[in-house]
């Protein structure tokens, strides 16, 4: 049984900065043997988009919205993913969910359902 646990999430105003940590429990899968982990976002009323990828070599893929202002590491002797996010906007409202792929598809994953493990989320309120 694999478990993402997210935290991180506040309230902060336009400009500020949060890191935000998912903390991967379970014996079997630890960060260092996914494929793939990310991050996504999801605004009320909104479909869950991603924000960043980043695969088990370490390259990282970022969505246009947020590229040059988030950075997604992974620290696998802590088992943990984090999102680094700076110059925040009132748009980066959401709630965070990360989530993690076993196998390799040989393309990146970008939607939710391409992901076999998913956290319950942490909420980023951005306000002006």
């Amino acid at each position: 049984q694999v478990q993402l646990v997210e935290s991180g999430g506040g309230s902060v105003q336009v400009g500020g900065s949060l890191r935000l940590s998912c903390a991967v429990f379970g014996y079997t899968y630890s960060t260092y043997y996914m494929a793939y982990m990310a991050w996504f976002r999801q605004a009320p009323g909104k479909q869950r988009d991603w924000v960043a990828v980043i695969g088990s070599d370490g390259s990282t893929t970022y969505a246009d919205s947020v590229k040059g202002r988030f950075t997604v590491s992974k620290d696998n002797n802590k088992n943990t993913l984090y999102l680094q996010m700076n110059s925040l906007k009132p748009e980066d409202t959401a709630m965070y969910y990360c989530a993690a792929r076993t196998n390799n598809l040989g393309i990146q994953p970008l939607t939710w359902s391409d992901y076999d493990y998913g956290g319950q989320g942490t909420q980023v309120t951005v306000s002006s």
